[in-house]
């Protein structure tokens, strides 16, 4: 059985955030230590307020799309984006803000949830969770 993943969070859409907590949370539950950092348009997502503002990969229609998937969402009782961040922080996983995208984007920490950040690192600490993974995905 693997004993950890780490998730890069490049995108900054709604649905792939969904699906990187969801695969975290999953694999937190059977044990695995989980990592997802946050680079680039993902890295917008961990901004206050920010959380589950982001738009579909696809079909977003100008937003008409997204509101219809929550509402199919909400009726198949999924859990928010936000109750999902908290289950996995609860859990154990961990969030890992990328500094250097802080940098060429101009975000400052206090411009950030800090009660979903686990730690501000550079692309070293990826590489590191990385290569003890026995799983890797980017999204």
């Amino acid at each position: 059985m693997a004993d950890k993943a780490t998730i890069i969070m490049q995108s900054g859409y709604y649905d792939r955030l969904y699906s990187a907590l969801v695969v975290g949370t999953g694999a937190l539950s059977m044990g695995m230590d989980v990592s997802i950092y946050f680079t680039f348009w993902g890295l917008d997502r961990l901004k206050k307020g920010r959380l589950e503002k982001g738009p579909l990969s696809r079909m977003n229609m100008l937003g008409l799309g997204k509101w219809m998937v929550k509402r199919k969402m909400k009726k198949a009782n999924v859990r928010s984006l936000k109750d999902l961040m908290d289950d996995y922080i609860e859990l154990g996983g961990k969030v890992l803000a990328c500094d250097m995208t802080m940098d060429i984007m101009g975000v400052k920490r206090e411009d950030l949830d800090r009660d979903l950040i686990g730690d501000y690192c550079a692309v070293g600490t990826y590489i590191k969770e990385a290569r003890e993974s026995d799983i890797t995905l980017f999204l």
